[in-house]
This record gives structure tokens, sequence and C-alpha cells, in this order.
């Protein structure tokens, strides 16, 4: 995982150690509230202003997942990655500062 100074609550913390191990994601979480935590999370690897193509996305993204599919539909859903004509950026989430 890239270095990042987003240092999260102690809720967030909580959640993020339940579903990483290793810097893996052990599973999507089903509840909203949490996935949002954990994309959130994982959005931090997108430079804002940096457009990404489909098979860096899937690099980045299968580093957490091996679905990297759903992790990646999941981030568009959120509104944290946007998409068109084959491009991926970041739109949304907490910038690094």
């Amino acid at each position: 995982m890239r270095a990042s100074p987003w240092a999260p609550n102690d809720d967030e913390e909580s959640v993020l150690r339940t579903f990483f191990r290793d810097g893996r994601l052990t599973e999507i979480p089903a509840k909203e509230g949490k996935r949002m935590i954990v994309l959130e999370r994982i959005a931090l690897e997108f430079e804002p202003g940096v457009r990404y193509d489909e098979k860096e996305v899937n690099a980045i993204v299968g580093r957490f997942f091996n679905d990297y599919a759903s992790l990646r539909r999941y981030l568009i859903d959120a509104g944290l990655l946007a998409r068109e004509h084959g491009e991926y950026w970041r739109v949304g989430g907490r910038v690094d500062v």
C-alpha cells in the first residue's frame, strides 16, 4: 500500500483492521458504511488528475483483492472513480495533504 498521511479515526481504523490482512482485502464489506471506508482507502492509490487505463486500474485494485472487476465497479458506483472511453480517473474520496 502507498504511504498515506490519511489518519483514519478509531471507527475507520477498526473497519480497516477487520477487512484487511497483510495489505489485502479479505472481503468486500456488505454494509455500505463499512464498504465506503474500505473503498476510500483504496481510492487513495489513485492520484487526482491522473488518467488510468483499465489495465492499470486492474493492477492497482488487484493488489488488494483478486476480484478486481467487482472492486473497480464498486469504486465507480461509490463515486470515487469515473470512467469514459476506457479511461478511469479519481473523482471523489479523501485527498492526501
